[in-house]
């Protein structure tokens, strides 16, 4: 018997930092047969997919791809419990909410760990964590942060943390989970032990998959320390892609499939350095349109990743964060609240398959907000 499956699917834009808006064309790709993960054809895709996953970021024969079926933190967690050995301490610099999530990880595995914390939204002090290793460094193996921190939108270095860790020889470790295929990272250039991040954000797939891209080298590094988790052993995972073109365990099936089809349209429509430019003219439209209406950004301009923006929510007795949520979701449009400590704030993100058209309306219902609330900003 056939079965025919037609259903109408109403366009939503989020301007949360992911999941993002996907296209048509990767929301049809979950459509497919149904089929057992085992089989020759889907490792055929594992394989190719764990491909694609490297080119993003111009990771040579060095480095190997991982998928694990889990949530971005979920990989985080694979890679934070695999990387360490009994004694091996890590080291997190921390300025925002998800470097703190590292140390939150780190502490229910039993794994030692250090924060080196910075206000959330300052710049990293690169002198002052080369000074804090240069005291302190044989305690740890590892030395971990985040790229694109997205409880503020701002941007951290990953030339000047792989300085670091080379100058101390220590493996090191990105969170590139809302930077990776939207930012530029060149893997040939700066060459990190691990880049994870998931299928979710700027590659414009569907949630489900963590990606793991790890040196060959840094997973026979690992392979025989103990196992502090079953399901998110790395080198279990990684030997089973490898050797089995299979999953060591039961995958989101469709969304393979779903982010195979992304991964496709993110390399016919130009790659990193299109999928970049996309972004920023959109940041450019929503940054000062915002900036026109009257609201703060948290960050300089010089500093925010063009991806995600935090803007200061302003003191007026008719503005309300839920109202102004509630009044964009009930027109299709979703925006995040902040995550600054001691700041009301929320944040606008321009991540996945929009379009100037989709700025333009988010800026056209902001502005009948504002007026219909009697908000006053200036």
């Amino acid at each position: 018997m056939k079965e025919v499956i037609n259903k109408t699917i109403e366009r939503k834009i989020l301007l949360n930092p992911g999941p993002a808006t996907t296209s048509a064309r990767v929301k049809s790709a979950l459509v497919t047969e149904d089929i057992c993960p085992r089989e020759k054809e889907f490792g055929d895709l594992l394989s190719d997919v764990r491909e694609k996953v490297k080119k993003v970021v111009n990771a040579d024969s060095n480095y190997e791809g991982i998928l694990l079926g889990c949530a971005g933190t979920g990989a985080i967690e694979s890679c934070l419990s695999s990387c360490t050995n009994t004694d091996d301490g890590v080291l997190i610099i921390e300025n925002g909410a998800y470097g703190k999530r590292m140390k939150q990880i780190c502490d229910n595995l039993g794994v030692f760990s250090q924060v080196i914390r910075f206000e959330w939204g300052q710049v990293i002090d690169w002198k002052e964590v080369d000074q804090f290793l240069s005291k302190n460094s044989s305690k740890f193996k590892v030395l971990a942060f985040v790229h694109h921190e997205t409880t503020t939108g701002i941007l951290n270095s990953i030339s000047e943390f792989k300085s670091i860790s080379d100058k101390y020889k220590m493996v090191s470790l990105i969170d590139a989970m809302s930077s990776y295929a939207g930012i530029n990272i060149d893997l040939v250039k700066d060459d990190v032990d691990y880049l994870i991040s998931s299928s979710n954000k700027c590659i414009q797939g569907m949630a489900g998959l963590g990606i793991v891209i790890a040196k060959a080298s840094e997973l026979e590094r690992i392979k025989g320390f103990k196992k502090k988790s079953f399901y998110f052993d790395l080198y279990a995972n990684f030997l089973s892609q490898k050797e089995k073109n299979q999953f060591l365990f039961t995958p989101p099936v469709q969304t393979l499939y779903a982010l195979n089809e992304a991964f496709d349209e993110f390399f016919e429509d130009g790659g990193i350095e299109a999928r970049a430019a996309k972004y920023s003219g959109l940041y450019e439209k929503m940054h000062e349109g915002m900036c026109a209406f009257g609201f703060t950004p948290l960050l300089e301009e010089k500093e925010n990743s063009r991806i995600l923006t935090t803007f200061l929510e302003p003191i007026d007795k008719n503005y309300n964060f839920e109202s102004m949520h509630n009044y964009l979701y009930q027109r299709g449009i979703t925006i995040y609240p902040g995550k600054v400590d001691e700041k009301n704030s929320f944040r606008i993100s321009n991540i996945g398959q929009l379009g100037s058209e989709d700025i333009q309306l988010f800026l056209d219902l902001i502005s009948e907000y504002i007026e219909q609330s009697g908000i006053r900003l200036k």
